[in-house]
């Protein structure tokens, strides 16, 4: 397409769809702020890796570090700049990059959370699409290693979702959908917000949850405690989007309103609800655990309050009770204080 393309906040996510599509031949910068990082990719290049001996590659990329990006101001304008920052550096990120787009260039929040309001506060709405990165998992375990701890969802599931905040189909999200197809299947949805509220669904299901616990996906899922917790969280923030006017989706083969019932103690529902959660438990690593999980690990904070505390504030705004948000996005920041050990204990009669 001959774009000029960057990255901003080259981690797992970043770096995943950043090196596929510099692996696929176009003009991609990745910006990081973590000096190791960036010295290895310039070094050794960045190196993927997946469940499958297909997925790996070693993929010279071009990366800067945040402090070398002033250098854009004798360079070409940038076309299209990923915002894949965790959600509490979303503005900083986005002022970086604002100096330096084109006329016509743009922002993609490819990020948890629902973070599009505060990329348009900054370049504008017209300046701002969303992606939802749907059933992908990544860890950037080590500087300039990545690797996808989810199977590749190829014909059998879109993994990216790429909408404007207006719901209408564009030539620009069209080129975005092509764009991210280097690094899995990716599609248009006329349904951002209800795709990004299906997202956090699924989010706060996860994220907060490993995270206190220090379980991995399949211990989270496999075991009857968290199970059940998390099938609550799970319902309120379905009833919360719902409340809210989203057309929600599908979610791991979940309907919502199963969803929603199980958490309200429907049998057949919550039958229905722990046979998919167990059974996707089954096509992941053991090594997989969610973002928050690994930020907990790495001693680096959490998106608690955009996640678990967005759907509890959310649910406070508008009258929809989501006292199991509050309560988890409470013991996910005494966990992160220091205040409380990383153990399933944490949950106990939550």
């Amino acid at each position: 397409m001959g774009k000029r393309i960057v990255v901003v906040g080259a981690g797992a996510i970043g770096g995943y769809a950043g090196g596929h599509m510099t692996r696929a031949g176009h003009d991609v910068t990745l910006i990081d702020p973590w000096p190791e990082h960036v010295e290895y990719m310039r070094a050794h290049g960045l190196q993927l890796s997946g469940m499958t001996p297909e997925e790996t590659h070693s993929i010279k990329v071009n990366a800067l570090h945040i402090t070398d990006v002033q250098r854009f101001c004798k360079e070409g304008p940038i076309d299209i700049a990923f915002i894949c920052v965790k959600s509490y550096d979303t503005e900083w990120a986005t002022h970086l990059i604002k100096p330096y787009l084109a006329p016509d260039g743009y922002c993609v929040s490819l990020q948890n959370c629902i973070n599009e309001e505060r990329i348009a506060a900054i370049v504008g709405w017209g300046k701002t699409l969303g992606c939802i990165a749907s059933l992908v998992a990544a860890d950037l375990y080590a500087p300039g290693h990545v690797k996808r701890t989810v199977p590749r969802g190829g014909d059998k599931h879109i993994v990216f979702r790429v909408g404007e905040v207006h719901g209408r189909v564009s030539p620009r999200a069209e080129e975005v959908a092509q764009l991210l197809r280097s690094a899995d299947s990716a599609k248009v949805t006329t349904n951002l917000w209800g795709e990004r509220w299906s997202k956090l669904v699924v989010n706060s299901m996860r994220n907060g949850l490993s995270a206190a616990t220090g379980l991995s996906g399949n211990q989270r899922d496999g075991a009857e405690e968290p199970r059940w917790l998390s099938i609550r969280l799970g319902s309120e923030a379905v009833r919360v989007g719902q409340a809210l006017g989203y057309q929600l989706e599908r979610m791991l083969g979940m309907e919502p309103e199963t969803l929603a019932r199980a958490g309200e103690g429907s049998q057949d529902a919550l039958t229905e609800i722990t046979d998919i959660l167990t059974e996707n438990a089954k096509k992941r690593s053991d090594e997989q655990r969610p973002s928050m999980a690994q930020d907990m690990a790495k001693g680096r904070r959490t998106e608690t309050d955009f996640i678990n505390g967005f759907v509890a504030a959310r649910g406070l705004e508008i009258g929809v009770a989501a006292t199991t948000h509050a309560k988890m996005n409470d013991i996910v920041k005494r966990v992160e204080r220091g205040e409380l050990a990383a153990t399933p204990a944490v949950i106990s009669g939550l």
